[in-house]
């Protein structure tokens, strides 16, 4: 593969799996699609939520911040996150 051609950080959105959540720290990693391991917090979900199951498909985009640490940012799950209710309750 040429090197010239790949792009980082990656540009526009990405897809990837969340690998881990911590609830009381409100950190979390992303496994992207195409390979990274992209760290987020909790404020970055853009439900509103503020949590988030780790194997959740989502869709992010990365993000440099201050100081230069490469984040997932703008993160909205692509599929409903399972809850404890059975079918036809």
């Amino acid at each position: 593969m040429n090197a010239a051609a790949i792009v980082f950080p990656p540009v526009g959105p990405q897809h990837g799996v969340v690998e881990a959540f911590d609830s009381h720290a409100c950190l979390g990693t992303i496994l992207g699609a195409t390979g990274g391991d992209w760290p987020f917090h909790c404020t970055a979900l853009v439900d509103g939520t503020r949590e988030v199951q780790p194997g959740t498909a989502v869709m992010f985009v990365v993000v440099r911040r201050p100081g230069g640490r490469l984040e997932a940012d703008r993160i909205s799950p692509l599929r409903p996150q399972p809850s404890n209710m059975s079918p036809g309750e």
